[in-house]
């Protein structure tokens, strides 16, 4: 072939050298603000249990009430999918699934409460309980069925409850490095928080910590609790919560939606108090908008309709939990509260549901897309990260199965991970967003 004919331009090397001097710091505040996604699991959950009453046999506990109620108010896979509405292809895989994951691992991140769900407690007891659940958490952090995430709910940055707050956090801290050191996994939770400021502030009594003991710096991150009116919308107008992501410093792996404090903050009643409230959606889309490209992972809240009492209760408990986290999962809200253990039938079959019920068409698409086959849908880099993305999350919850899709698509995990935006740093420190 004969040499290629050079087209006439205008712009000389001086003037593209001199917007890519100008463009230099976007470039690195992107890569500093927007690394994109860890490539970590998510839990599909995260359940709360006070802190006086967790043991080493709390997560065992909460997958034997499950099943127990399985047992007794849906002992099979079609009783169960008539209560939530599951199609009858979906019965069977959906209900075996369901049992095996409370068989194996009941609970995918646990929280020990110190915040709402504990109260009422001396000082001396406090510390008690916060040295208790460092032990506990060291002794069965790695142990077949433990959560892969586990860590704490401390109370929040305001002044009345600022200086037990942190002093829990030390404790807890202190006792899991003094066991052996931080385990993988490891969450906290800062709730209540209304500026950023108290962000800001976390993160320095982080540093100060991983200083102390001579851990990497950023080692430690840490979840957002949003309950206030505030942290969505500052006096200035701007959205806050966006400001406590940078005052995390890089240390902010997740922003929980708290559904019924923060619609009490905006006077709604408590009949209508629910995650599929209108100020609840303005409120999570904020946080999603918020959170994009950052590596921070968005957290549905919970219901408080718990199912308990007689089967018809129980049943109908069970249909609202499934719709609203199948609503959630639409929304691309891949993770909620559990309060109770008759919740996790329904949490784990509409994951399941929502997974497997969009199996074959996602994996013809990326197939296609991966082989460059043309088809009835012309899908983009953008749309194939999603597809993966969708593929990824369905296996590490328990959804799909490697060899099912690898069978329909032809890829492997690594394949899958491919397809995915090349990602920055971010916070070493395990949790969910890390």
């Amino acid at each position: 072939m004969g040499q290629q004919k050079r087209l006439p331009t205008t712009l000389d090397a001086e003037a593209r050298a001199t917007v890519g001097s100008f463009l230099a710091p976007v470039d690195a505040e992107l890569a500093r603000r927007y690394p994109g996604d860890p490539g970590t699991r998510q839990p599909v959950h995260t359940v709360y249990v006070p802190a006086e009453s967790f043991t080493a046999d709390t997560v065992r506990a909460w997958g034997d009430a499950a099943l127990a109620a399985l047992d007794e108010h849906a002992p099979d896979a079609g009783s169960f999918a008539s209560v939530i509405g599951l199609p009858e292809a979906l019965a069977g895989p959906v209900y075996e699934r369901v049992r095996a994951k409370l068989e194996r691992e009941p609970v995918e991140d646990l929280r020990i409460d110190f915040e709402d769900g504990y109260g009422g407690r001396t000082d001396s007891e406090e510390d008690r309980h916060a040295a208790r659940a460092a032990r506990l958490v060291a002794d069965t952090c790695g142990n077949a069925g433990s959560p892969p995430y586990t860590g704490i709910r401390m109370k929040c940055m305001e002044a009345a409850v600022r200086e037990r707050g942190i002093r829990t956090l030390d404790v807890f801290l202190t006792g899991l490095v003094e066991r052996g050191g931080l385990p993988d996994g490891l969450v906290l939770t800062l709730p209540k928080v209304t500026y950023a400021e108290q962000v800001a502030a976390m993160a320095r009594l982080l540093t100060a910590f991983e200083e102390a003991h001579g851990l990497d710096a950023g080692r430690i991150g840490f979840e957002i609790q949003v309950e206030t009116s505030q942290a969505i919308l500052a006096a200035d107008g701007t959205a806050t919560v966006a400001r406590m992501i940078g005052a995390a410093e890089g240390r902010a792996t997740g922003l929980h939606y708290g559904t019924f404090d923060y619609s009490a903050c905006l006077g709604v009643g408590a009949a209508h108090q629910s995650s599929d409230h209108p100020a609840a959606d303005h409120a999570k889309a904020v946080m999603q908008v918020a959170a994009a490209g950052t590596g921070v992972r968005v957290s549905d809240g919970s219901t408080n309709v718990l199912p308990v009492g007689p089967a018809a209760q129980v049943h109908e408990a069970w249909r609202l939990h499934y719709g609203l986290t199948r609503r959630a999962l639409a929304r691309a809200y891949y993770q909620g509260w559990d309060m109770h253990p008759g919740q996790l039938p329904t949490r784990y079959a509409a994951v399941f549901a929502f997974y497997r019920e969009g199996l074959d068409k996602a994996a013809a698409r990326l197939a296609a897309y991966a082989n460059r086959t043309a088809g009835d849908v012309m899908d983009e880099p953008a749309t194939a990260r999603a597809l993966s993305g969708y593929l990824l999350r369905g296996l590490d919850c328990g959804a799909l199965d490697p060899a099912e899709v690898a069978g329909l698509t032809g890829l492997t995990r690594t394949d899958l991970e491919s397809f995915g935006p090349p990602r920055g740093a971010a916070p070493t420190g395990a949790g969910p967003g890390a």
